[in-house]
């Protein structure tokens, strides 16, 4: 059994979430693999040469690989599959992205947002906004796998040996697509992803400047910012911020929610948070049956008094 993670490299990351992969491969195996896939990813080589039970680095570097898209990212990741029984990548935008594009090219059916790996052929998944974990069979020679990144704990740092290091010749043919432009959203708060805290805001709030009492306690606390689709649809904030099963899964230490009444769309998102705090006025919202610590009261009231008090401290 050989077990490759795919890690998107990009500038400036965060490395989060191959720690989270390196634990992943590891219960399938004592041993992995890793491919970087990126531009001038000689910063992700210095960070994988911390982690212990890697025995190849493949670095895929090509210009035309520094925004990862689908086409040519399937091209240079093709080859490598019929090498390795398991092929695993952390689920976000990018690995969404290319994950099914590879698995229609080699005729594979993926299997995504596996949040537990019961053996090296069934892994647990949610279904139905996570209301029902499904165990999921597979008896592929080669297996497509995302993960949810919230699910696993980083791995620890302690390298113990020098993985080697194999740099691929790449030649790409002509693009089908190319990349353009992108306009990035600059922020000094903690990505959603890895954020220990979470404040979310929803369509309780009323008005994008009473949403601006969401980013002052975020700040007090040092937490990262979110989202009801309601807020989202209101236009509050933008969709980038938004927590649920069409937007990003969160599972932070703590997740205090203003204003959120709890769709089954919007549980689905932060449901495995450790510690969930809940202010609403109304006591039979649904929210109110999945919290920890629950507030009943006006908003307006409690969430200026919080920020007073988190800023003296």
């Amino acid at each position: 059994m050989k077990v490759l993670l795919v890690f998107f490299y990009t500038p400036n990351q965060e490395y989060t979430s191959l720690a989270r992969g390196l634990t992943a491969a590891h219960l399938l195996n004592e041993t992995t693999e890793v491919a970087i896939i990126g531009h001038s990813c000689d910063p992700a080589l210095k960070e994988i040469a911390q982690y212990d039970r890697i025995s190849k680095v493949h670095v895929l570097d090509h210009l035309s690989l520094a925004h990862h898209l689908a086409e040519p990212c399937t091209e240079v990741m093709q080859p490598m599959v019929t090498q390795y029984s398991h092929i695993l990548f952390v689920g976000n935008t990018t690995s969404k992205n290319v994950m099914p594009r590879l698995a229609a090219v080699c005729d594979i059916s993926p299997i995504s947002d596996v949040i537990g790996i019961e053996n090296e052929n069934q892994f647990k998944r949610p279904i139905y906004a996570g209301n029902i974990i499904e165990t999921v069979g597979s008896s592929q020679p080669h297996k497509l796998i995302s993960i949810r990144e919230s699910m696993f704990a980083p791995m620890e740092k302690s390298a113990v040996q020098t993985p080697e290091i194999i740099h691929a010749e790449l030649t790409l043919e002509s693009p089908l697509v190319q990349f353009e432009s992108e306009l990035m959203t600059q922020q000094d708060r903690p990505d959603l992803s890895s954020a220990q805290t979470v404040v979310s805001g929803g369509g309780g709030l009323g008005s994008q400047e009473n949403f601006s009492m969401v980013y002052a306690l975020a700040d007090c606390l040092g937490a990262g910012v979110g989202a009801s689709r309601a807020a989202v649809d209101a236009g509050y904030i933008s969709n980038d911020f938004q927590i649920g099963q069409t937007g990003k899964i969160v599972a932070p230490n703590v997740y205090i929610a203003i204003g959120i009444s709890g769709a089954i769309q919007h549980m689905a998102g932060m449901k495995d948070s450790r510690v969930i705090i809940v202010i609403n006025q109304d006591e039979d919202a649904p929210i109110m049956q999945q919290c920890d610590y629950g507030l009943v009261g006006d908003l307006f009231t409690a969430v200026p008094a919080m920020i007073e008090h988190f800023s003296e401290l």
